[in-house]
């Protein structure tokens, strides 16, 4: 018992901090990973339930089917495309649903690796990061879908039909909504760039020209079709949320500021607590006096 006494002690002297070993750290890992594929499998089931008994593929197609007609139906060229087809979308509908469990699981295993100060400033911008995606989501999805499904349709409408297989028009409704919640993350991405001191209000004003370029590239490669419409309805809300950025990022500096004054400002009480004339140093054999007009030791000679 003392000797297992003092190897628990002589580890947490070498360990203050409670540090996890590397192999733990692939423990918890690994359980992590877990129960999120279990999150992943148990959604993809309800997301089976809700495409098969809810009719969520009517809400996919709405927009299709109210450009061209009512009665608009997908095709498939294969046997097992219908099948893959509510596969790939059940699937979408599961990682949908299976996300909170996700996301909790990733933040209980990087969370202790940060600092109180770093946590306090990235879990609003995770909460905020969610909202903006799902208003980029939706604004695909009432806007830029039907902009694009138009235009797209009626291009060479004389000459061609339309007739959209379900895994193309799935793979492309995809691309465009995530395309969408994704630009839609610049204030979550700045926000957290700010916190850890790598990006400033006055380096994201100064390259604002090269941002409305770089905004201009991403809105023609992301928008289907290179349609106007909708590079333009993309376009918009990036130039809008990129100077929302700034005035978040001014937010985080002045806060950082504020800290600093207030650490210095402490600063110059704390030395003088330490230099306190009160705590005179303890004379040592060495020391004679003042060689310049101080008070002699007593000797011989002084007596005399």
């Amino acid at each position: 018992m003392d000797r297992l006494r003092d190897g628990l002690l002589a580890r947490l002297r070498s360990n203050p901090k409670a540090e996890m070993p590397f192999l733990d750290h692939l423990e918890e890992l690994r359980w992590r990973i877990l129960w999120s594929l279990l999150a992943l499998i148990v959604g993809t089931g309800a997301g089976m339930a809700m495409v098969h008994y809810l009719d969520v593929l009517r809400l996919f197609v709405r927009p299709l089917q109210t450009i061209l007609a009512d009665d608009f139906q997908l095709i498939y060229l294969a046997p097992t495309d219908s099948f893959f087809f509510f596969l790939q979308l059940s699937i979408t509908v599961g990682v949908v649903l299976a996300f909170p469990v996700i996301f909790y699981q990733a933040w209980v295993f990087l969370s202790p690796a940060l600092e109180k100060r770093e946590k306090r400033a990235i879990i609003p911008a995770l909460w905020m990061g969610m909202v903006l995606f799902a208003a980029g989501v939706l604004l695909a999805y009432l806007y830029a879908l039907p902009l694009a499904l138009r235009f797209l349709s009626g291009f060479q409408a004389d000459w061609l039909d339309p007739s959209y297989t379900a895994t193309g028009y799935f793979r492309f409704v995809v691309r465009l909504l995530l395309a969408f919640g994704i630009v839609f993350e610049l204030p979550v991405v700045v926000l957290v760039l700010s916190t850890l001191g790598l990006v400033s209000p006055t380096f994201l004003r100064s390259k604002r020209r090269y941002a409305v370029v770089g905004i201009l590239i991403v809105a023609c490669l992301l928008s289907p079709g290179d349609y106007l419409g909708v590079t333009a309805l993309m376009m918009v809300p990036m130039l809008i949320l990129y100077e929302f950025s700034i005035f978040l990022s001014v937010l985080v500096w002045r806060g950082r500021f504020r800290r600093e004054r207030e650490q210095d400002s402490a600063a110059p009480e704390d030395s003088v607590a330490e230099d306190s004339p009160d705590d005179e140093p303890e004379p040592t054999p060495y020391d004679h006096g003042d060689p310049a007009g101080g008070t002699a030791p007593a000797g011989p000679e002084g007596e005399e």
